[in-house]
C-alpha cells in the first residue's frame, strides 16, 4: 500500500494568497531614503522624542535611511551606520547623496576619462540630479555640478 499526501484544497490557497501578498507587498519593503528638510540643524536622538539626549546634529539635505518609526519620529542610520532618532515632519523626499571615500572627482560626463570639474571631501552632501547605470550626477551646495561614480557615494 502507498500513502500519498494530498494537501486540502483550503490550505493550498491559503498559501497561494500568501505567497501572492508576499509578492504584491515586496516593492513597499523596499529601503525608504529620507533627507533633512529643516534649513536649520537637525538633532538625532538616542530615543524617539525631546526628552532623549542628542546624538549628534544633522545639516540641510543629509541623507538617512529608515530603520523604523515610532508616531512621527524615525529610526534611522547614516552612511557610517550611526543609528538614531529624528523628528519625521523635518525631513523629506529630496534625493540626496552623501560622499563616503576621502576624496571624490567631479567629472563632466559619467565616464573615467572625462574632464574633472571639481572634487568634493568625505562626508560633504550632494543634491541628486541624475542617475545612469555606474554615476551620479550631483550638485554641491555652491551650485557646482558633476558625474561621481555611484561606488564613492551613498543614498538615494
Amino acid at each position: 500500500m502507498q500513502l500519498s499526501f494530498r494537501p486540502p484544497a483550503l490550505a493550498l490557497s491559503a498559501f497561494l494568497a500568501l505567497v501572492a501578498l508576499i509578492a504584491l507587498a515586496s516593492p513597499g519593503m523596499a529601503q525608504r531614503m529620507v533627507s533633512i528638510a529643516s534649513t536649520k540643524e537637525v538633532n538625532m536622538r538616542t530615543g524617539p522624542g525631546t526628552k532623549y539626549g542628542t546624538d549628534w546634529t544633522l545639516g540641510h539635505g543629509y541623507p538617512l535611511k529608515v530603520i523604523g518609526r515610532q508616531g512621527k519620529w524615525l529610526k534611522v542610520s547614516d552612511f557610517e551606520n550611526d543609528q538614531g532618532w529624528v523628528y519625521g515632519p523635518l525631513t523629506g523626499n529630496t534625493p540626496m547623496h552623501i560622499v563616503k571615500v576621502k576624496t571624490a572627482n567631479m567629472r563632466s560626463q559619467p565616464t573615467e576619462g572625462s574632464r574633472i570639474v571639481g572634487k568634493v571631501a568625505y562626508g560633504n552632501v550632494l543634491k541628486t540630479l541624475e542617475r545612469r547605470e555606474n554615476w551620479v550626477k550631483v550638485q554641491r551646495e555652491g551650485g557646482l555640478r558633476g558625474w561621481i561614480a555611484k561606488r564613492l557615494l551613498w543614498g538615494w
